[in-house]
């Protein structure tokens, strides 16, 4: 019995270590780990007349996900395509994650007009293998989502945030979204999170359009600088 509990130990060791990163919330559509490299889902099969979906509330869901890997970037997209096949628009600004584990956005908001569809919310990771995939089927519906208890919403100890720019992420999104969303706090978001907050949000309650269009521009002016 101690071996088969070492044995078994080890295993969930070794998938641990060798997981590239996960969509937690909402739940990733099935698929192989060794296809995370194919578009656009990972090795999910995305088909809205099939798929299992859940609701994402566009005024505000919360995105969990983990990352196996010591730092990647990140890039959250949504279409309303019925195989996720293009029609991609990027719904939170590209940020970067220090240190292996957990990262939860706590509002991500989309536009109001897709209330009452289906679709998909896409995952990409940039994290040095390549950009990879996972998908979710979701239902659009309004309002925002009762807020997050810790279970669902929570933060690896060593992890931080900050928004940075990434081509080969930027290329996989045909449009940004205009949906405003309303910050707890005033001014511009922070530029890094700290370890083990509430994500400490790279923002508290979501990022209004004029903001993302101010990192963006903040962006360029820094890569020219450079």
């Amino acid at each position: 019995m101690a071996y088969l509990k070492s044995l078994i130990a080890s295993a969930l060791l070794l998938s641990t270590a060798t997981a590239h990163f996960q969509l937690i919330s909402p739940p990733a559509l099935p698929g192989n780990a060794d296809d995370q490299g194919t578009a656009p889902c990972g090795g999910g099969k995305p088909d809205l007349s099939q798929n299992t979906a859940t609701d994402f509330h566009v005024d505000g869901q919360h995105v969990q996900l983990f990352l196996g890997h010591a730092q990647g970037t990140w890039l959250i997209r949504a279409t309303l395509d019925d195989k996720a096949a293009g029609n991609w628009t990027q719904v939170f600004p590209i940020f970067q994650q220090s240190g292996r584990g957990n990262f939860c956005e706590p509002a991500v908001t989309l536009p109001q007009e897709w209330v009452g569809k289906k679709g998909f919310i896409g995952l990409n990771s940039n994290a040095g293998d390549g950009v990879l995939y996972q998908c979710a089927a979701v239902n659009f519906v309004s309002g925002s989502s009762p807020a997050p208890g810790n279970a669902a919403c929570n933060n690896g100890s060593a992890v931080s945030a900050s928004f940075v720019p990434d081509a080969d992420l930027s290329a996989l999104v045909s449009s940004t979204s205009d949906t405003p969303s309303t910050p707890t706090s005033s001014g511009s978001p922070p530029a890094s999170s700290t370890p083990g907050s509430a994500a400490s949000s790279l923002l508290a309650g979501g990022l209004p359009f004029a903001s993302f269009i101010a990192t963006g521009a903040m962006l360029l002016v820094g890569a020219a600088l450079l």
